[in-house]
């Protein structure tokens, strides 16, 4: 049985800014998994970096509130809200609230470095 907890997996900035801690990857661990499990924390007041990913990704929204961008779309979003990425879109996230946006992101197939391309500005 494998379990992960949220505070034994090492905190680091991600690509696009946020703070990201993985929690299942199959290059990581020996499990069979097609996909990767990370938990994401964006600070009030911020925004991620516009990027993208060759693959699909959701993000599952734990806490707070704020508006993500994907391509040429705009939606309020909050906990409790489930987004779908389709694989290739320019994709960001900012927070409107006065707390952090904490949220779960899953990335099938697995999120690889070469997938991603960021692209740095937030307009």
């Amino acid at each position: 049985m494998l379990i992960r907890k949220l505070h034994d997996s090492e905190e680091f900035v991600a690509g696009d800014g946020t703070l990201l801690r993985e929690l299942l990857h199959p290059d990581k661990q020996s499990i069979d998994l097609r996909y990767s499990l990370a938990h994401a924390v964006l600070p009030p007041g911020q925004t991620s970096t516009p990027h993208s990913l060759t693959t699909s990704e959701v993000y599952y929204l734990l806490s707070g509130r704020g508006e993500m961008y994907i391509d040429d779309e705009v939606q309020t979003v909050e906990a409790g809200d489930a987004i779908y990425i389709p694989p290739q879109a320019r994709q960001f996230l900012r927070n409107t609230g006065d707390d952090a946006i904490a949220f779960v992101c899953i990335v099938d197939p697995a999120w690889r470095k070469e997938d991603e391309t960021i692209y740095g500005d937030k307009s």
